[in-house]
């Protein structure tokens, strides 16, 4: 009986995918200098430096889990597909959306662990995001942030 767990498919854009490299290179890195501050603690006759290391574990504890987590994603992560159809928002559209006072607002959709929407970047498990899957040109989308309801035009998909 084969019982090997495959990882979650997790699409993510070019921009989404370097993100995620560069952060675990850098806990990788994090994880080497807490690592060498407790072997320079372990070396030290100080019994003040107790509390230190016991700080140095708990942070390593915590850089390791955090990195171990986005191993498993990059595990399991694929690109975005360039070629879709783009005459319904899926996952990697880009949409162009205006509400009621004419503004516009630009939204890229994506998975939860690549969402930043000061950065224009939507999860699809979003209130939002979610209203907006499958949707054309043209359509009215209205959603929810709990105070008030906004009405955007669906304007052009990318």
């Amino acid at each position: 009986m084969n019982t090997t767990i495959k990882p979650k498919v997790t699409l993510l854009s070019k921009k989404g995918m370097r993100e995620l490299k560069k952060s675990i290179v850098q806990l990788e890195h994090d994880r080497q200098a807490l690592i060498r501050g407790l072997h320079e603690i372990n070396k030290s006759p100080n019994h003040d430096d107790r509390i230190a290391q016991i700080e140095r574990l708990t942070q390593l504890e915590t850089v390791e889990s955090e990195l171990e987590e986005k191993r498993q994603i990059i595990a399991g992560a694929k690109m975005i597909p360039s070629r879709r159809a783009r005459l319904k928002v899926a996952i990697g559209s880009v949409v162009d959306l205006i509400d009621q006072q004419g503004r516009i607002f630009r939204y890229t959709l994506v998975e939860s662990v690549e969402a930043n929407p000061s950065d224009g970047r939507i999860s699809i498990a979003s209130p939002l995001g979610q209203r907006l899957l499958g949707r054309t040109v043209k359509d009215i989308v209205e959603w929810s942030n709990g105070m008030k309801v906004h009405t955007f035009r669906l304007e052009n998909i990318n």
